[in-house]
């Protein structure tokens, strides 16, 4: 009957930490668990108190840039620079620094360019290894226990890769086979590396389309698995098996140098995408078939733009924020505004009913969503760090993230 007792204890055991998110999700990356901006958290403060949520812990050293953590179980990771170098950083989430590796230099930029010098694209966590990516195209895998750096390859050296203007920020997709990345080249705009060597699996000119600042998706359909991603003029997916291209939509405006930022968001066969360009679409809403070959518009709205504050659809309304400092909501049937409110503009998250933006004027919103309104629930401006403040939001286990340059900061954002 011991014998028994011990081992109904080890199977429940099992069961909750199958059940416990902080357990069983080994894996984190840019913009949530889908990359579309949602994280899927409970028990969050419905309101922030006057002098803003509880400031946890802050981390100081991280040196330029605006690239946002990405937060597993037991750790977090981060890019950084110092002196020119680019540094992957891995925390406790007590704050404390468990190591540091160099992966190559890091984006400082001429002229307008240097402006916005610094770490720019979030690691991606995918089991017991990272992957990430310096703004001048190094990517490098390292073991997330030790930091032991496993393999580099050079985007524009060993895979014919152009930099764009203001440096590489994309984060690389990975799954259990490969690592996907956006070279930008004449020849190779798209590469699979296998993730354990770094070695080419495949790499594809696709539309021999050049730069742009996004990140890829990974979708799961019916009869293939498939990639989605933008380039200067495009949307498109491809196979991940091969990088065959099997659809892709023009993007009809661009602005060089500054185009094409946003990660596009999917859904049950429907894509949301919204860019930054005029002319252009705007803000717009595609239809994607089974079989990933073909993509359709259904609607667009060419008076709502973003650059890189990123987009989220809440049932099946998409939100982004516009200037003249305004989050709007738009109508799934059609994409008029349907909803407004007067927020900071910057990049947005959502998460227990809430949306979560931090501002490019260093002020951070919180937004209740019930009942289908909006309704301003708190207020917090960020006084640690320096230079801009573009990086993306991050919420895990009740506490969020906010890196502004050589600071991350945590703030206990869970209910009492």
């Amino acid at each position: 009957m011991k014998n028994i007792a011990i081992s109904i204890s080890i199977l429940a055991l099992i069961a909750v930490q199958a059940c416990n998110p902080g357990n069983a999700h080994q894996s984190a990356q840019f913009r949530g668990a889908n990359r579309d901006g949602i994280f899927h958290e409970t028990g969050l403060l419905d309101q922030w108190p006057d002098e803003g949520p509880e400031l946890l812990w802050v981390f100081e050293g991280l040196g330029r840039g605006f690239a946002s953590p990405a937060v597993s179980s037991d750790k977090l990771f981060i890019n950084g620079e110092s002196e020119g170098d680019s540094y992957l950083f891995a925390l406790d989430l007590e704050g404390k620094l468990l190591w540091k590796s160099p992966n190559g230099k890091e984006f400082l930029g001429e002229g307008f360019s240097s402006t916005y010098p610094g770490a720019r694209s979030t690691p991606t966590v995918y089991g017991k290894l990272v992957y990430t990516t310096s703004g001048e195209g190094q990517i490098g895998c390292f073991d997330a226990r030790t930091g032991k750096e496993k393999w580099v390859v050079s985007i524009v050296e060993n895979l014919g890769g152009e930099r764009g203007y203001f440096g590489y920020s994309e984060s690389v997709a990975v799954d259990e086979e490969n690592v996907y990345c956006f070279p930008g080249g004449v020849s190779t705009n798209l590469a699979a590396l296998d993730r354990f060597t770094g070695k080419i699996a495949w790499t594809n000119s696709v539309l021999k389309d050049t730069f742009a600042y996004g990140s890829p998706v990974l979708i799961d359909l019916p009869e293939r698995q498939i990639l989605m991603t933008t380039s200067r003029h495009y949307l498109f997916t491809v196979d991940r098996g091969s990088g065959q291209l099997l659809a892709s939509y023009e993007l009809e405006g661009y602005e060089y140098d500054g185009e094409h930022c946003n990660t596009p968001v999917y859904l049950d066969g429907l894509i949301y995408y919204v860019a930054n360009d005029i002319p252009g679409q705007g803000a717009m809403k595609l239809k994607l078939s089974e079989d990933g070959k073909s993509m359709s518009e259904l609607w667009r709205n060419n008076e709502v733009l973003n650059n890189f504050g990123g987009q989220v659809l809440v049932n099946g309304h998409l939100f982004t924020t516009v200037k003249g400092n305004r989050l709007v909501a738009m109508d799934p049937d059609n994409g008029t505004l349907v909803d407004s409110l007067k927020v900071a503009t910057g990049a947005i998250i959502y998460t227990d009913n809430k949306f979560i933006i931090y501002g490019n004027n260093g002020t951070i919103n919180l937004v209740d969503y019930s009942d289908n309104q909006l309704k301003q629930a708190g207020q917090l401006k960020v006084k640690e760090g320096s230079g801009h403040h573009f990086a993306h939001p991050v919420v895990a286990n009740g506490v969020m993230y906010i890196r502004h340059g050589d600071a991350l900061m945590a703030y206990n954002i869970k209910e009492l």
